[in-house]
């Protein structure tokens, strides 16, 4: 499965938006498909800087999405479509917030909820989440959908920029009236020595030594659920690297009964938010199992609750059905 950043060149709006906006602002005269839009006024080079902004985080709604579009035409806008739910989320969202506010006003990040808002999500056509797209003088633009490490989405935050001063979007905004004061909220508390060494790691792609760290953490003390969740996290990330969906989709469609082959695809099912259809390929194949088998698969299912959440509603069905199975 490829997370690469697309180049500059590629960034292209590839969603229809229309639905959600009554007023979709026409092409220039001579403007013809691929080529950069009449820079806005209000983002033009030179141009004075927005007004302040309560925050430069903030959450859309389906009904509320048509003010992240006015202020598209000063400072390109990063969406976010996540859900509670979702492992993978909770990774990429304190990144993409860290590097908003390190960008000081030159970009606004408008986080959406896939549970709730159907409307945008179907619009940006998130068929799997983390889903991120951006917004450039009302243009959607398609970014990347899963967990990138953070090199990876500054990259992307860059070749973001350029297209829109490609466009003429070059403003900055400010946080009632101090740009420093982004997200007006104290900083966090430093992590535990393994955490961060464990964050560490997987900002450089290094999967193996994050998941050591965990296990050292989990090591000193069982009771460390977040080291758990972390761990389970980092273990599917490790199992998606350098696979390619398609052929673990054909291999899975091909192998119904293999159990690894139905692992690798419940992973990508998981990984893309798809949760109860990773559950239920396992749970529907766990009775024609070997004793061995089925230890593998409970122990697979159990590191997915810790991913998933254990009190997500997906977790306490799938985990009444594994205990059903089991005895």
């Amino acid at each position: 499965m490829s997370n690469v950043p697309p180049s500059a060149a590629s960034l292209r709006g590839a969603v229809d938006l229309s639905s959600l906006v009554n007023r979709p602002a026409a092409p220039a005269p001579g403007h013809t498909e691929g080529s950069p839009a009449t820079p806005a006024a209000s983002g033009a080079e030179g141009a004075a800087p927005a007004a302040g902004v309560p925050s430069l985080v903030v959450d859309v709604t389906d009904a509320t999405f048509s003010s992240i579009l006015d202020l598209s035409n000063q400072v390109p806008v990063i969406v976010d479509i996540w859900a509670e739910w979702c492992g993978p989320c909770k990774q990429l969202s304190p990144i993409l917030e860290k590097l908003i506010v390190e960008y000081a006003g030159r970009l606004v990040l408008a986080k959406v909820d896939a549970d709730t808002n159907p409307q945008l999500t179907q619009a940006f056509q998130a068929q799997s989440i983390p889903t991120v797209a951006a917004v450039i003088a009302g243009r959607p633009v398609s970014l990347f959908v899963g967990a990138l490490p953070e090199a990876q989405v500054r990259d992307v935050f860059e070749q973001v920029l350029e297209l829109a001063a490609q466009n003429g979007v070059t403003g900055r905004l400010s946080v009632d009236g101090d740009v420093a004061e982004a997200t007006g909220e104290p900083e966090p508390e430093p992590l535990p020595p393994h955490h961060q060494d464990a964050y560490d790691a997987i900002e450089r792609g290094d999967y193996d030594a994050a998941k050591a760290a965990y296990t050292t953490a989990i090591a000193q003390d069982p009771r460390d659920n977040l080291a758990v969740a972390g761990l389970a996290q980092v273990s599917l990330l490790a199992r998606l690297q350098g696979v390619t969906m398609a052929d673990v989709r054909a291999a899975g469609a091909s192998s119904p009964d293999d159990l690894d082959a139905q692992l690798a695809v419940a992973d990508l099912d998981l990984s893309g938010g798809h949760v109860t259809d990773a559950f239920d390929r396992i749970l529907t194949l766990f009775p024609k199992l070997d004793q061995p088998g089925k230890d593998a698969a409970r122990t697979r299912l159990l590191e997915y609750f810790e991913v998933a959440g254990l009190d997500a509603p997906e977790v306490v069905a799938a985990r009444r059905r594994l205990t059903m199975l089991l005895y």
